[in-house]
C-alpha cells in the first residue's frame, strides 16, 4: 500500500449554512414537534424515550427500556440498568457532573466512588405565565430578570424590547414567556420566519408574525380582527425567547386558560397555555382543550465542513491488497531474518478483465476495484475510512478523483 500525500489545493474548509424547519403545535397539555406523534416500541412505551414534542439529545437507548438486570460490569460498583448512561469515577482531577455541587462532590463521595448521570437528555418548549414581573427585590421572576438587560440592549432597534418605554413597563405587566431550547434552531431562529396561530375551535383566531424581520411581533390575521396590526410582542433571536404583552381580546369567547383562574378572553399572553406550565384540562376547565397554539420558524445552523480530494492518477493506485489479487497456487514463501525481509518477486497477477465471449481469455490489463479510500494524519495514524457504496474499477490508464466531505 502507498501513501500519497494531499496537495495545498486538495483540502479546504468551508462554512455550511442550513435553515431547519420547525413547528410545534400545543393541544391539550401536550406538545407535539413537526407532527411527530407518540411512537410505540417494541420493548418501550415511547421508542426515543421521550414524549411527543420533545427531541433526544445523541438519540441514545433507542427502544431500550430501563430494568435492572442484576448485572455489574467491572468490579460491579457499575450496574447493568438496560440503558446507556455516563459514568465518572472520582479521582484527583475533579471531574464530576454539573448538576453535582462541589460540597456533594467533596463530602459525599469517597475517592474511587462513581458518579453516574442518565440518558437520554431531552428538551422541549416551555411557557410561564408570569403575573408579578419585578415587584420588588423581594418579589420577582428569576427569568425575566435574566432578560431585563437583553431586552434593553435589544431596545436600539425597537421600542417594544426595553422594560420601561411609552409602551408600558415590563416590570409590573402580565407577561408572557415561551422558551426555545437552542438544540432546534441552532445559532438562531432566522428573522421574518417566526409565526404564532391561535386556534378557537379550529378556526384562527390569532396571528403573529415578525414581518420587520426586527424582533417585533405583529398581528397580521385574521384581517380586521381586534388587534391587527398592533404589536403583541417581542422575539429574542439570538437567545431562543419569545415574550408576549398583548392584552386586547381576540374574540369574546370565554376559555379556562389559567390554572384555578376562571373563564377568560383570549389574550395573547394566554397563548401557549398548556406548554410545561400546569396548565391542564382538570385544573383549568372543560373548555380548555378548545384552544389549540401553532409555533413555527425556521433556525439558523453553521456547520463547518472539510472537504478532501484524493486523487489516483494514471499509473497509479494499480496494486490491490487482496489476496485474491493474485493467482492462485503459487508459492509465496517469503525469506525473512533478523537483517531483511523479501518477498516473492516474481509472482503473477490474476487477470480478470471480462470477456463478451465465452472460453476466451481477453489480453491482460493492470487494474484494480477501488472500495476505500483511508485518510491518515502526518505520523501516519490511521484517522479515518471512506467506504464507496459501490466498487469503482480503475484501469491503468484512467484518472479519478474521489471528493471526501466531512462535518466537524
Amino acid at each position: 500500500m502507498s501513501f500519497k500525500k494531499f496537495g495545498d489545493k486538495d483540502v479546504f474548509i468551508n462554512t455550511m449554512k442550513a435553515y431547519p424547519q420547525n413547528e410545534f403545535l400545543i393541544y391539550d397539555s401536550k406538545i407535539y414537534w413537526n407532527n411527530i406523534p407518540d411512537q410505540v416500541g417494541v420493548r418501550h412505551s415511547k421508542v426515543r424515550n421521550v414524549p411527543a414534542g420533545f427531541v433526544s439529545l445523541y438519540e441514545y437507548n433507542i427502544d431500550r427500556p430501563r430494568v435492572n438486570t442484576g448485572r455489574t460490569i467491572g468490579t460491579g460498583s457499575l450496574k447493568d440498568k438496560g440503558q446507556i448512561y455516563p459514568w465518572i469515577s472520582k479521582d484527583s482531577a475533579g471531574a464530576s457532573f454539573k448538576t453535582v455541587g462541589l460540597t456533594t462532590w467533596t463530602n459525599e463521595f469517597r475517592f474511587g466512588s462513581v458518579l453516574t448521570s442518565s440518558y437520554p437528555l431531552s428538551a422541549s418548549i416551555v411557557r410561564e405565565y408570569i403575573t408579578t414581573p419585578y415587584a420588588s427585590t423581594a418579589s420577582y421572576n428569576k427569568r425575566f430578570v435574566s432578560l431585563k438587560n437583553r431586552l434593553n440592549f435589544y431596545g436600539l432597534q425597537s421600542e417594544h424590547f426595553k422594560v420601561s418605554s411609552s409602551f408600558g413597563n415590563k416590570n409590573t405587566q402580565t407577561l408572557n414567556l415561551l422558551s426555545i431550547p437552542s438544540i432546534f434552531f441552532g445559532a438562531q431562529i432566522k428573522p421574518g420566519t417566526l409565526s404564532l396561530k391561535w386556534y378557537f375551535t379550529g378556526s384562527l383566531a390569532g396571528e403573529l408574525q415578525d414581518l420587520r424581520q426586527n424582533g417585533e411581533l405583529i398581528q397580521v390575521g385574521p384581517r380586521g380582527s381586534p388587534g391587527s396590526g398592533s404589536i403583541a410582542g417581542v422575539a429574542l433571536y439570538d437567545e431562543g425567547f419569545i415574550l408576549l404583552t398583548g392584552s386586547w381580546n381576540l374574540n369574546n369567547e370565554n376559555i379556562s386558560l389559567v390554572s384555578g383562574g376562571g373563564a377568560q378572553k383570549p389574550r395573547w399572553i394566554y397563548f401557549g397555555a398548556g406548554a410545561q406550565d400546569g396548565v391542564t384540562q382538570a385544573s383549568a376547565g372543560s373548555n380548555y382543550v378548545s384552544s389549540s397554539f401553532n409555533i413555527s420558524f425556521k433556525g439558523s445552523t453553521e456547520t463547518q465542513v472539510v472537504t478532501m480530494f484524493a486523487h489516483a492518477r494514471r499509473g497509479e493506485v494499480n496494486y490491490s491488497n487482496n489476496p485474491t489479487y493474485l493467482k492462485w497456487g503459487q508459492d509465496r514463501t517469503y525469506f525473512t531474518s533478523s537483517h531483511a525481509y523479501e518477498e516473492p518477486a516474481n509472482l503473477e497477477i490474476k487477470n480478470f478483465v471480462s470477456s463478451a465471449f465465452t472460453d476466451y481469455e481477453v489480453d491482460f490489463k493492470r487494474q484494480v476495484y477501488i472500495s476505500r479510500i483511508a485518510v491518515y494524519d502526518e505520523s501516519k495514524n490511521l484517522i479515518g475510512i471512506a467506504t464507496l457504496s459501490n466498487p469503482i474499477l480503475k484501469e491503468e490508464a484512467q484518472d479519478y478523483t474521489f471528493k471526501l466531505k466531512l462535518d466537524i
